[in-house]
């Protein structure tokens, strides 16, 4: 899923990553023990010699591959970390900094969303906006049933019309030579009130989805709920009024802080945005200096995306996982499944009834 996406670069054609599984599954199930998932890409061969962490002989280093980047992009990590480092080559920058390594957080979070749906809870991620196209003000929400049909969508959008245009825009972006970004939305149903706290800040769940997710290179911006547009708003309909339905269920009446209160979640579906931008590798090179001549010159350009931002939601929607699976058992504990689902619905029935509220499973 990660890989897909319209807007997507030429190596996505022949890449292909190899997973297998070699520690803490035994029959297709964990055995409480630390699962080992190893991401083989069949382009490493290629560069075994030049990524060599052991010396090679200079003689071996030959063609492109192995030549100084001296030319660092705008808006890249490669000027800065040649700064921090002292490194007049990028080649060190630019591969650890990569998003090719979000394949790893792509994986684990897999697993955090497979512990997730067993306890109820289900995410689903789509696409909001790709340059100038956005989805309507008002706007359907998915549910986790229309996943199969999101993943279809070639650039992940949940509103086909609106897809349209998405494509329409990355299509003349590539024309023109350039690059777009977007924003994705992930949506998680089921969530029980109480993950996180009003206590520690750095314990309030929106604060670790918000660090999780701007964790995710070229992300640029997140927001909970309705987030910036609550700015322009009177506080009189800024909130969700808590009503208690005709078959006596409290719930929200509305979710514009996107299931998320006081740091904690509220039990409404958690609504929650990143914003990413342009990808940086542009093939109309940007400005830059050659660092082995102090001239001015154009940035080095490689193989590059259009677009990354359908893989972003991918992305997103596994750091979403993983933090959710970790309020989970910060709050329910156990040491296997059955016992963290004992917890959680001991803990729902604890809730007194005049308190208790509706999830965002029902």
């Amino acid at each position: 899923r990660r890989r897909l996406g319209f807007g997507r670069g030429a190596r996505m054609k022949f890449e292909k990553d190899e997973v297998s599984l070699s520690g803490g599954i035994r029959h297709g199930s964990t055995m409480g023990g630390p699962v080992a998932i190893t991401i083989a890409n069949t382009e490493w061969p290629k560069w075994e010699q030049i990524m060599s962490a052991d010396p090679v002989d200079e003689s071996l280093l030959t063609g492109a591959r192995a030549e100084a980047l001296t030319r660092p992009r705008p808006g890249h990590a490669d000027f800065t970390g040649m700064q921090k480092y002292g490194f007049l080559d990028s080649r060190p920058i630019l591969e650890r900094a990569s998003a090719r390594e979000t394949a790893a957080r792509v994986a684990l979070g897999s697993v955090a969303a497979s512990f997730l749906s067993e306890l109820g809870i289900r995410l689903v991620t789509h696409t909001v906006a790709i340059g100038t196209a956005s989805v309507p003000g008002l706007y359907e929400l998915p549910r986790p049933e229309d996943v199969d049909s999101i993943d279809e969508n070639p650039v992940r959008a949940f509103h086909v019309a609106t897809g349209e245009e998405m494509v329409a825009e990355i299509e003349q972006c590539h024309k023109d030579g350039d690059t777009l970004g977007g924003i994705v939305e992930t949506l998680v149903y089921g969530l029980p009130p109480g993950l996180g706290s009003f206590v520690h800040w750095d314990r309030r769940l929106d604060s670790q989805l918000a660090g999780a997710l701007m964790g995710i290179q070229a992300i640029k911006g997140v927001e909970v709920g309705d987030g910036f547009e609550t700015t322009r708003r009177r506080g009189s309909v800024a909130h969700d009024e808590i009503i208690r339905d005709e078959n006596g269920v409290v719930h929200r009446a509305t979710d514009r802080a996107g299931g998320i209160e006081g740091g904690m979640s509220n039990g409404e579906i958690l609504r929650v945005r990143a914003a990413m931008k342009p990808i940086s590798t542009v093939p109309k090179a940007l400005a830059t200096i050659d660092v082995s001549t102090g001239d001015e010159a154009k940035a080095h350009h490689q193989r590059s995306d259009v677009c990354a931002v359908p893989a972003a939601g991918i992305v997103a929607e596994a750091m979403v996982a993983l933090v959710l699976a970790n309020a989970v058992l910060e709050k329910f504990g156990g040491d296997s499944l059955s016992e963290t689902k004992r917890n959680l619905d001991s803990y729902i029935a604890s809730i007194p009834d005049v308190l208790r509220s509706t999830n965002a499973n029902d």
